[in-house]
């Protein structure tokens, strides 16, 4: 999100405790300390959660799982309804 990098390289350039930058630039502070670990995570010098890369592809993920799942639901539906055709007794039509 636009914005955000600067501010968190903010705090790491000039060494400010998160809560006087966050005061100077009217955000709140534990906003700014999120971004912070964001930015500390996606240089490597975190493990505690996903870099943004990460977050990005598990977003995507879930966003074909959950349309996987509805072409799934519409083939078994599909599948239901073609079953019973089949099943269907034929008559002829009368002349």
């Amino acid at each position: 999100m636009p914005g955000r990098a600067p501010r968190a390289r903010e705090v790491r350039t000039t060494g400010r405790p998160i809560a006087h930058v966050a005061k100077d630039l009217n955000i709140h502070k534990e906003a700014l300390r999120g971004w912070v670990r964001q930015a500390e995570t996606d240089r490597g010098e975190r493990d505690d959660r996903l870099t943004t890369a990460e977050l990005d592809e598990l977003k995507q993920l879930r966003r074909e799982n959950a349309e996987l799942k509805r072409a799934s639901e519409i083939l078994k539906a599909a599948s239901v309804f073609f079953a019973q055709e089949i099943d269907r007794p034929r008559t002829r039509p009368s002349r």
